[in-house]
């Protein structure tokens, strides 16, 4: 028969480890958010448009991005907000989020509520952005704030030149 003994102070010691960074604290659940993408059907264009979905912070810093849809690497410079707090630095991390431009339909995408190193953000607020630059086109950014918490949304975006309406739905942690 073992006997356990009860050392004081080690639910103590585990405390601070996790303040010094060398013990990690248990994972935080992230809070899925959905994010449709239309591309609208415009008559007389055959171009198919760039289009960049990124998440910002309420401080406007880039939490993650999550699409980029173009053909040649010159053109991304043409989704200008895009480009500017992102896509000109995170040239590494593009390969697992880039392809393809679509063709004119729905696109759906999700937002795991990781940032980039693959952390759980905190609750508050984000901002969805949706930007889409056509050759021989116009361009078009959409910025939708979400909240994240506990409460379920469920947001349509008005469609603009280059983008349809973009639905985003934010679940809750359990996914229900």
């Amino acid at each position: 028969m073992k006997r356990r003994i009860a050392v004081p102070g080690v639910a103590v010691l585990g405390m601070a480890l996790m303040g010094m960074g060398i013990m990690k604290s248990p994972p935080v659940q992230a809070q899925p958010v959905e994010i449709a993408v239309t591309i609208p059907e415009i008559p007389n264009n055959a171009y198919r448009p760039y289009v960049s979905v990124w998440i910002e912070d309420a401080n406007d810093d880039v939490v993650t991005t999550l699409a980029v849809w173009s053909k040649e690497p010159d053109w991304l410079k043409d989704m200008r907000r895009w480009w500017r707090k992102a896509g000109r630095y995170d040239q590494g991390d593009l390969d697992s989020v880039s392809g393809a431009t679509r063709k004119p339909g729905r696109y759906n995408l999700s937002w795991d509520g990781m940032d980039t190193s693959g952390n759980a953000v905190a609750p508050g607020t984000y901002v969805v952005n949706v930007e889409a630059a056509r050759e021989h086109g116009g361009r078009s950014l959409v910025r939708q704030e979400i909240t994240l918490g506990d409460k379920e949304q469920h947001l349509i975006t008005e469609p603009q030149e280059e983008l349809g309406e973009i639905e985003i739905s934010v679940k809750s942690k359990s996914g229900e």
